[in-house]
C-alpha cells in the first residue's frame, strides 16, 4: 500500500503534553500506512532539534516560549523546505491557533496540498476574539480555507461553521487511555473525597468549587498547575479550607490515574469547554461526574443519566449536587455505571484512530 506522509503542525508537543497532544499521539500510533512529521515549537529551548517520538518525526523550532509567536512565520519557511524534500500528501494543523496559521500559510503557497484542521479549543469565543481581533480576517481564513475539519465537539463544529467553514465538518472526540475494570462503590467513611483535573485557569471553575467546599464535610484534590494557582491557594486560605484542600500540581497521567481510583467524585465547573477529556478519564474509572452544560460538555454529560449539571458560577448549586450524589447512593451507582458504559462505547483510541484515518484518506482522494 502506497505510505502517505502527512506533515503536522502543533504548537506542543511531548514532553509538554495536553489532551491535543495526547491525542496525536494516540491516533498516530494507531495508523501504520501513514507517515507522520511533525513542525512545533522548542518551548523550553532544551529540546532535541530533531527526534523521534512513536510513529511522528519531531522538529522543533524556535528557543523558548516567545517563538511560539513568530511560529507561523519561521514555521512556514521551515515546512517549506521540508516539502521539497519530502512531498507531503496532506498538511493536519493541530488548533485554529498559530498552529493553524502556520498551516494556512504553507497552505496558500501550495493549494493542491489538503490541509486537515483540528479544532481542541476549550477558551470561550470572547477568549478567542479578545486574542484574534487584530488579525480577525486572518483567524477566519484558517477555518475558510481549510478542506476538511475535524471537531471534538459539537461545541466546536458549530463554531466552525460560524466563522465560514465551508468545508466538510465532521466530530470526533478525543478518547481515553485506559479504562479500569474497578467497580466504584460509594466509600462509608464520612468525608468524601471530590478530585478535579485541570489546569488552574479561570475558564475552569476551579474556584467555584473551592467556594463550594466550604459548605461540605469533604476534601477536595486538586490535580494540575497553572497561571491562577496561587491565586486560588489564596482564596482557600481567606474561606478557611485549606486543611480540606490539597494542590496536587502537575503530574504524569499514569498518578493522575491512582488518585482517581482513591477518590469518590470528579467535579469540574467550567466556563467554557473544548470537550473535557478529563470527564471522561474519571468517568473510565467508574467515577461519577458533575459539570456544567457548557462548550462540548453536553456531547457525553446526560443531566441524572451520565452524570450531574450544576450551574455556572454557582457554588451553592454545586454543593447541592456534590450532596446529592453523597446521599443517594443509587444516584451514584447509576452515574458510575452508565458513564463507564459510555466511555467504553463510543471514546475509545481504536475507534477515534479509525474515524480519523477515513478521514485522511478522504481528503486524499
Amino acid at each position: 500500500m502506497f505510505m502517505k506522509k502527512v506533515l503536522i503542525f502543533s504548537l506542543a508537543y511531548f514532553p509538554f503534553v495536553g489532551g491535543a497532544e495526547v491525542a496525536i499521539k494516540e491516533i498516530t500510533d494507531r495508523l501504520p500506512d501513514f507517515e507522520f512529521d511533525m513542525i512545533t515549537v522548542n518551548l523550553d529551548g532544551k529540546q532535541k532539534a530533531e527526534e523521534q517520538l512513536g510513529r511522528v518525526k519531531i522538529y522543533r523550532i524556535g528557543d523558548g516560549k516567545m517563538s511560539k509567536y513568530i511560529f507561523p512565520l519561521i514555521a512556514k519557511k521551515f515546512a517549506k523546505k521540508l516539502h521539497e524534500k519530502n512531498t507531503y500528501d496532506a498538511i493536519w494543523a493541530m488548533m485554529a491557533n498559530q498552529a493553524g496559521l502556520a498551516a494556512l500559510f504553507f497552505k496558500k503557497i501550495n493549494p493542491n496540498i489538503p490541509f486537515l484542521l483540528t479544532l481542541q479549543e476549550g477558551d470561550s469565543e470572547m477568549d478567542i476574539w479578545v486574542r484574534t481581533w487584530f488579525i480577525r480576517p486572518l483567524y477566519k481564513n484558517i477555518y475558510r480555507k481549510a478542506d476538511y475539519i475535524q471537531a471534538i465537539s459539537n461545541f466546536l463544529a458549530d463554531r466552525a461553521k460560524k466563522l465560514g467553514a465551508k468545508c466538510p465538518i465532521q466530530v470526533v472526540p478525543n478518547g481515553v487511555n485506559q479504562i479500569t475494570d474497578y467497580r466504584f462503590k460509594i466509600k462509608d467513611n464520612k468525608e468524601k473525597t471530590i478530585i478535579t483535573v485541570s489546569r488552574l485557569e479561570k475558564k475552569n471553575g476551579v474556584d467555584i468549587l473551592i467556594h463550594a467546599i466550604k459548605e461540605l464535610q469533604a476534601k477536595l484534590l486538586i490535580v494540575g498547575g497553572g497561571s491562577m494557582e496561587s491565586e486560588l491557594k489564596k482564596i482557600a486560605k481567606d474561606l478557611g479550607v485549606e486543611d480540606k484542600i490539597e494542590f496536587i500540581g502537575n503530574i504524569p497521567q499514569e498518578d493522575v490515574n491512582g488518585y482517581l481510583e482513591k477518590t469518590d467524585i470528579f467535579v469540574r465547573p467550567s466556563r467554557s469547554e473544548g470537550l473535557g477529556s478529563a470527564f471522561l478519564e474519571a468517568m473510565a474509572f467508574g467515577l461519577p461526574v458533575i459539570g456544567t452544560p457548557v462548550g462540548g460538555i453536553p456531547d457525553f454529560l446526560k443531566d441524572n443519566e451520565t452524570g450531574l449539571f450544576c450551574k455556572v458560577d454557582d457554588p451553592k448549586d454545586l454543593s447541592e449536587k456534590i450532596l446529592q450524589l453523597v446521599k443517594d447512593e443509587n444516584l451514584y451507582k447509576k452515574l458510575s455505571m452508565n458513564g463507564k458504559k459510555l466511555v467504553e462505547e463510543k471514546y475509545q483510541w481504536d475507534g477515534i484512530a479509525k474515524k480519523m484515518e477515513k478521514i485522511f484518506q478522504a481528503i486524499n482522494e
